[in-house]
């Protein structure tokens, strides 16, 4: 991270299409204060670069050949769990903002950010803000509001099927949950294809892991 004395910015980039590759090298290290220390076209060119030589700041597209930016991110992120990632991309649907925040990205930008913003962005980056583009913060804001989950999920399950599940959780199966009931296996199997179908899951492992993520049982 740069100091006081030293506040020249290291920045790494990751894009896979050359001329845009080119632009940000020259408009990065033609800026004071900021030096483009690796132009990679691919994850897989930069992972073992930088595992050598970690710059301040990653700028990361996410449509690339091979790997995708998202994947290399998880990747860099479980490497460098300091080291500030930042999206650059022409997407702005949810499904990869969403994806990319959750692999731990600091920060999301479209590509038709301005020069002057992007680099104040990097700037932001290193000292440890989320810089985002207007229409991504608004999607971002709306996503939290709309989708996320109630405190205790509901899912209209009956008092008995929350408790069978609640069993599942606790690493029951259909026979020693059947014993505790005083049921047969039967009804139990019964009664779990209906949790199954009121979760929308299809398993065992899926249905615990929704009850846990969602606090639907306590």
């Amino acid at each position: 991270m740069p100091t006081a004395a030293n506040a020249t910015l290291r920045v790494a980039l990751i894009e896979d299409r050359r001329e845009i590759r080119a632009g940000l090298s020259a408009l990065i290290g033609g800026t004071e204060g900021f030096t483009c220390t690796d132009a990679f076209a691919s994850v897989e060119d930069a992972l073992p670069v930088l595992a050598a030589r970690a710059p301040d700041v990653v700028l990361v597209d996410i449509g690339l050949p091979g790997m995708s930016g998202i994947e290399g991110l998880r990747i860099l992120r479980g490497r460098h769990p300091d080291l500030p990632m930042l999206m650059l991309t022409v997407y702005d649907d949810d499904e990869r903002i969403f994806d990319a925040l959750c692999a731990g990205a600091s920060g999301y930008l479209l590509k038709k950010t301005a020069p002057a913003r992007l680099l104040e962005s990097l700037r932001e980056a290193a000292e440890g803000g989320s810089p985002m583009s207007p229409e991504v913060a608004r999607r971002v804001i709306a996503l939290f509001r709309d989708v996320r989950p109630p405190a205790q999920a509901d899912y209209d399950l009956t008092p008995h099927e929350r408790r069978l599940l609640g069993m599942l959780v606790e690493g029951h199966n259909y026979k020693t949950a059947a014993a505790e009931l005083g049921v047969s296996v039967n009804t139990v199997s019964f009664h779990v294809r209906h949790v199954y179908q009121k979760l929308q899951v299809h398993s065992r492992s899926e249905a615990v892991a929704k009850a846990l993520r969602e606090r639907i049982v306590r």
